[in-house]
């Protein structure tokens, strides 16, 4: 996996960031959140009112690796 992100997509405090592994594409979707000491931290938990933006950054990541795809 590369040191830097190929594509990274944000929505409210979901974001979706893609790698390129030589030629093979994978996403993670976090959610950002303050902890108890005000620090930004990131969480693969989702509630129910951050489903919406998870599915809006998986299919602009979809739609972004689609259009690199099929420019190689």
């Amino acid at each position: 996996m590369s040191t830097q992100p190929a594509y990274k997509v944000r929505l409210g405090l979901i974001t979706a960031t893609v790698w390129n592994n030589d030629g093979f594409y994978s996403v993670d979707i976090s959610r950002s959140y303050k902890n108890n000491e005000g620090q930004w931290q990131n969480t693969s938990s989702y509630s129910h009112s951050d489903l919406l933006n998870v599915a809006k950054c998986a299919e602009r990541a979809e739609i972004w690796i689609g259009r690199k795809i099929n420019a190689a």
